[in-house]
């Protein structure tokens, strides 16, 4: 339940979520939640909605494609007031005392530019590049001329992580964190940090909106949430979308001249991205549903345990985790391991006790391709040829490794039973960067 007003700035819900001493507020507005022509639309998620599924007695409709954020219908209104930018404007807020090399600073000083301009941006950076690092003039740009600001993910792992590091940089400058699996109340802040779903509930409240690993599920390919983004940022707010691997939409955005592109194509200590060598086994997806890995597999888990040296360990499909967590236990191998997937309810704290070296490794699906950091970790992809693993996946995958100046290489192990498509151009791509990082 909202009890204050600056709740209410910038964004927008029920009015059946406010008590009636805000309603009646005159700063407060309101539209339709519904709006029934020309046709049946949410009005928050931007839904076209079937009459016959959302049906209501009385001739009321509701939508049921955004329902699990709370209920939108023709009963009730959508409330809103105005983004009215109540910050107080710092001169020095930016606490964070690193130092960018010669071309992060180029890509730093290009996204204050890009702010200041309003402009809507993609940064193609490698990953381990330092991307976050590269925000930090802008976002400080931003705070000093009093702009709200929003970095969005589709990864709630990606929110989790970003957030003390942003916290720590802008020390002075109010931060909340909102997901779906938080517990925490939200509270009016300068900057704002969320998962894409999460931007449902603004409406026209951003000046600086940054969109992380912009081409991933479920915000790449999902109507519904870029609506929200389009919805959440002001008419004249700067976009900056940023990731390692753009789909052909961001590029086809590009070609099309609705979005300006900079590239950066080596990481930020120097070193190249590690290349994958391929393992081919024949019969590895038989032997996997029988709960049993091909000893090559089993004897470099026990080379990288007795190295003391932590790893991920990706699988296709949910249906593996268990099987290849049974097998790496009949081997006799002694580790500290869990398994983990995207709709995992002890999610959040696996990957906190992997963070905090509390496992050895975790067995997991595509969900910890990106956008979450374990320093000098290895990676292991089993049947790493099957259609899940796109080649963008895998490119995010092998880029978990050598993001630390403490070691910037590592192993990145392809498991599979042939070199398929997405193999093939998984390495061809990195290959391209390489050569490109090494003309610099």
């Amino acid at each position: 339940m909202i009890n204050h007003i600056s709740d209410l700035y910038g964004r927008q819900i029920s009015s059946a979520e406010l008590p009636a001493a805000i309603l009646e507020l005159p700063e407060v507005k309101r539209r339709p939640a519904i709006q029934l022509k020309p046709s049946l639309m949410c009005s928050r998620c931007g839904s076209r909605l079937k009459r016959s599924q959302a049906n209501l007695p009385n001739g009321q409709y509701y939508c049921y494609v955004c329902i699990q954020m709370k209920r939108m219908d023709t009963l009730h209104d959508l409330a809103f007031i105005d983004e009215p930018n109540q910050f107080n404007k710092v001169s020095n807020a930016l606490s964070w005392e690193g130092q960018l090399t010669p071309l992060q600073a180029e890509c730093a000083e290009q996204v204050v530019r890009i702010f200041k301009k309003r402009q809507h941006h993609l940064l193609w950076a490698v990953t381990g590049a330092g991307k976050t690092e590269m925000l930090f003039k802008g976002i400080e740009w931003a705070v000093r001329y009093g702009k709200r600001i929003c970095i969005a993910s589709p990864r709630v792992d990606v929110c989790i992580e970003l957030f003390p590091r942003i916290q720590a940089a802008f020390a002075k400058t109010s931060i909340v964190l909102l997901h779906g699996k938080s517990d925490q109340p939200y509270k009016y802040s300068q900057i704002t940090i969320c998962t894409t779903h999460q931007l449902l509930r603004f409406y026209h409240a951003f000046d600086v909106l940054i969109i992380d690993e912009v081409d991933v599920f479920p915000f790449s390919g999902n109507p519904m949430l870029h609506f929200g983004v389009n919805n959440a940022i002001k008419t004249a707010g700067a976009m900056l979308y940023l990731t390692a691997t753009p789909d052909k939409h961001l590029l086809t955005q590009v070609r099309k001249g609705h979005l300006s592109i900079s590239y950066l194509p080596i990481r930020y200590h120097g070193h190249l991205l590690p290349e994958p060598t391929v393992i081919k086994i024949k019969g590895l997806s038989q032997g996997i549903d029988n709960n049993r890995l091909d000893k090559r597999i089993l004897k470099m888990i026990r080379q990288l345990m007795s190295q003391q040296q932590r790893f991920l360990l990706f699988v296709p499909h949910i249906k593996d985790l268990a099987t290849v967590a049974t097998a790496i236990k009949d081997a006799g191998i002694i580790a500290k391991y869990d398994t983990v997937f995207a709709a995992d309810p002890e999610r959040l704290e696996k990957v906190g006790a992997m963070r905090h070296h509390e496992l050895d490794f975790i067995i997991t699906t595509t969900i910890l391709e990106r956008g979450v950091t374990f320093p000098g970790i290895d990676v292991l992809v089993l049947k790493a040829d099957d259609d899940i693993f796109s080649a963008a996946a895998l490119i995010q995958i092998a880029g978990r490794v050598g993001r630390s100046s403490d070691r910037p290489t590592g192993r990145v192990l392809f498991y599979a039973e042939t070199r398929a498509a997405n193999i093939r151009s998984c390495q061809r791509q990195i290959r391209k960067m390489n050569r490109k990082a090494a003309e610099i």
